[in-house]
């Protein structure tokens, strides 16, 4: 019997025309549209065939008002508890703040039966993190089911930017998502580009790029540290630390910024290329060395091995990106092209889908990194600033260090009628409650950190 071959959804999310509501699903291959009627907009749902739909359809009930029928889940995604009756994306909506409505009760899926009780862990942490929550049903220390609560900072940015040029938006762009700054950064870029009609200097993409990767090793080395911390060996998270910082205070010496705030412009900034041969050759080195010093220690790998897995079956259904797609044995990484292959990308994968494979397979992806690194050094080039924009809708993605990104702008009147965001982190919460079935609950937060989610990323 033959398979059909079922789309990879990106992203699903609705757009105000003056006369209806365009609902705009985005697959792998092809592009949807829908329009609905402005006095009783009403959407039939997809999360049936494609489960991660679900989120997107709260979303976009909650920011427009549009009633999603067919759907196993309607609670409320980014209206909280206190959120006032209102829709925030709507045109005629204006205030410059929200008015707190009264208290109204969310339902948390949660399991029921004998002996099963549930532990709340959040939306407060014990560090310096994002506010989110995590609704566990246990039996023992077994976790028989995770909810996840996200969007508690609803920061306005799609409204906000509305109304802005697209070289003003830049700013708030970059600040989506702190560990993917330069990877925002680079789907607006790319979305002036379309939009102005200039060409892409090879040369600076080439430092663009540069720039990217240098990106992804710091949140990759971020994660070495923290992963085999929440297995209980620390002296990792001392060591990859270092190893990070030094490598974010060389991206300051690179291009102005900690974290690469206004370093995706027209120009090549100047830099010195031994300089960047030598700092990558030493920290391939203890790259290496940390490397060699983890493997060797069976306390951690007993703690990784099989925990939180994820196969490539329930991977393709969700379809996760990043590392958790491709540590699942799942090849997909918007990088994957001839540009990017020229200057020797080579698609890492491993298969297992847990946390040490997770864990390997950001090891692999740094070496891949700096090679990638060395090849970009370039020439100092630029091109010319556009001053004039056409009118349409643009999107591009990138992949940042958490997986692909998908930004889409709408320019109506040479300023931006309606920006959206995908993180894929948007995508990837939706299925960490896969990898929790047969896992303790103390081994949640290591399971959560071998994915490296954005809780702002999604938080628009």
């Amino acid at each position: 019997m033959k398979q059909i071959k079922q789309h990879r959804l990106i992203a699903r999310f609705a757009v105000e025309n003056s006369d209806n509501f365009e609902v705009i699903t985005i697959f792998d291959d092809e592009i949807q549209r829908e329009k609905l009627d402005k006095q009783n907009p009403t959407l039939m749902s997809i999360s049936p065939k494609y489960t991660t739909a679900t989120w997107f359809e709260r979303k976009i009930k909650d920011d427009f008002g549009i009633k999603i029928e067919g759907s196993y889940d309607n609670r409320p995604l980014v209206h909280h508890e206190r959120f006032p009756t209102l829709n925030p994306l709507r045109k005629d909506f204006q205030d410059r703040s929200l008015k707190f409505d009264d208290f109204t009760p969310y339902k948390y899926e949660v399991v029921k039966g004998e002996g099963v009780f549930e532990v709340a862990v959040g939306p407060v942490h014990a560090g310096i993190i994002e506010p989110g929550h995590f609704q566990f049903s246990q039996e023992g220390e077994r976790i028989l089911h995770l909810d996840i609560r996200h969007f508690y900072t609803y920061r306005g940015i799609e409204k906000s930017l509305e109304n802005t040029s697209l070289l003003e938006a830049r700013e708030m762009i970059e600040r989506i998502s702190g560990n993917e700054s330069i990877a925002y950064q680079l789907a607006w870029f790319d979305i002036v580009l379309q939009a102005s009609g200039v060409e892409y200097d090879e040369k600076l993409k080439k430092y663009h790029c540069l720039l990217l990767e240098l990106e992804r090793v710091i949140d990759h080395l971020t994660d070495l540290g923290f992963i085999p911390n929440d297995a209980g060996f620390g002296a990792a998270l001392s060591f990859a630390s270092q190893l990070s910082e030094d490598t974010r205070v060389f991206l300051k010496e690179l291009c102005g910024h900690r974290f690469g705030f206004g370093s995706v412009g027209f120009e090549v900034k100047e830099y010195d290329k031994d300089r960047i041969l030598d700092f990558l050759n030493v920290l391939e080195e203890k790259v290496r060395w940390f490397e060699d010093w983890i493997v060797d220690i069976p306390s951690v790998w007993s703690r990784f091995d099989t925990t939180g897995t994820l196969n490539k079956q329930k991977a393709k259904k969700y379809g996760v990106l990043g590392v958790v797609a491709r540590a699942s044995g799942k090849r997909v990484d918007t990088r994957d092209n001839l540009f990017y292959k020229k200057h020797g990308f080579v698609l890492q994968n491993e298969t297992v889908g847990d946390v040490a494979s997770r864990f390997k397979l950001r090891i692999k992806e740094i070496y891949n990194s700096m090679r990638l690194i060395k090849n970009f050094i370039d020439e100092p080039s630029m091109v010319k600033k556009p001053v004039k924009f056409c009118d349409g809708e643009y999107m591009s993605f990138v992949e940042s260090s958490i997986g692909e990104l998908f930004v889409y702008v709408k320019l109506k009147d040479g300023v931006i009628d309606r920006f959206y965001a995908r993180d894929p982190s948007f995508i990837n919460w939706q299925a960490l409650y896969l990898m929790m079935k047969k896992d303790i609950i103390a081994d949640f937060p290591l399971i959560n950190k071998s994915c490296d989610l954005s809780y702002a990323g999604s938080d628009l």
